[in-house]
């Protein structure tokens, strides 16, 4: 699937809801309705033989969430853990998931024709998992696809589209 099928997917006429999060000195927006909750960061119960980037795991309310910091996923160069520190719980089709950021901003309504069709960069995001920029005034938001995101292979954390 192209990218511009991709966008033309996401851009029905309606404004869209976003959660934006930074991540080092990028600022990234996820779809608003895949966020459950965010919380502040607690260190995890480890997991053993689990990729580095997955922290580990936490009970949430009876449900075992993996915690997967998205610094050491992006390889971001400095992974602190402050009081900024946040985990975001998405409620992905098939899992609970928990995403460490260094910091939510806010929930930004983004119209269609604000969002870009992102240029094929080499980066550390696999280009399909990421939507398209959005833009509001000065900023400049990276919309990911956190579902796809979550579930690419090397995650190992939820099994791909049925």
């Amino acid at each position: 699937m192209g990218m511009m099928e991709k966008l033309e997917d996401m851009t029905s006429s309606e404004a869209r809801e976003y959660l934006t999060f930074r991540l080092d000195q990028e600022e990234y927006g996820i779809d608003i309705l895949k966020v459950q909750e965010i919380r502040g960061y607690e260190p995890p119960t480890r997991v053993a033989n689990a990729p580095d980037f997955i922290k580990g795991v936490v009970n949430l309310r009876g449900t075992i969430v993996p915690i997967v910091d998205m610094r050491l996923k992006f390889n971001c160069s400095k992974v602190e853990y402050n009081s900024f520190t946040v985990v975001i719980i998405l409620n992905l089709r098939s899992r609970i998931v928990g995403v460490v950021v260094d910091s939510v901003s806010d929930v930004m309504e983004l119209p269609p024709d604000s969002i870009k069709a992102a240029p094929d960069i080499d980066s550390v995001i696999d280009s399909g998992a990421v939507l398209g920029l959005g833009s509001l005034g000065e900023r400049m938001l990276i919309l990911l696809d956190i579902e796809r995101l979550m579930s690419a292979p090397d995650m190992g954390l939820v099994s791909g589209p049925e």
